[in-house]
């Protein structure tokens, strides 16, 4: 089982680390913008797009070719992965009603991964905990995967506080 932090720098800005290493960064364009760019430790970059009526839907992408792409359901936000021509669907969902745990789901409901939001009021941001599954570990861009899903929880929590 792997144990990852994500800080938030700032209100634009997140650092997802594992143990003392950087695994990559979120970077928002702008303040509550869902335009993003994920930067790994690698070198390597990739772009979160709004796509769709009212921004319903968005896509990871690296240069030309979607690679993962994401949209709000009933039960919470349907992922779907494009990962080496192999198309997987998650579902990243809230743990209980009134709960600040994110839970990404399998097909078979297997929990994958759980992420923990505690918010800075210092920074008026959220840093998050997040704990990953030998099976999660063992994805081949589990780190890319995360940084998107950190995106999900990020657009998540947007998209309920502007509905309220």
């Amino acid at each position: 089982m792997g144990q990852y932090k994500a800080n938030s720098l700032n209100s634009q800005n997140f650092s997802l680390t594992f143990g003392n290493k950087k695994a990559g960064e979120l970077i928002y364009k702008k303040w509550y913008s869902f335009d993003a760019e994920i930067l790994l430790s690698n070198g390597k970059k990739y772009r979160l797009e709004p796509k769709g009526f009212w921004d319903s839907k968005i896509e990871l992408k690296d240069e030309s070719q979607t690679l993962l792409e994401f949209k709000m359901g009933w039960k919470g936000i349907l992922i779907k992965t494009f990962f080496d021509n192999k198309e997987n669907t998650y579902l990243l969902t809230l743990k209980g009603l009134l709960s600040n745990k994110f839970v990404l789901l399998d097909t078979n409901n297997s929990e994958l991964m759980v992420a923990e939001t505690e918010f800075k009021w210092n920074k008026l941001s959220f840093d998050y905990t997040i704990e990953t599954t030998s099976h999660f570990d063992n994805f081949g861009n589990n780190e890319l995967l995360l940084l998107t899903i950190l995106h999900c929880i990020n657009y998540y929590m947007t998209i309920t506080v502007a509905a309220a």
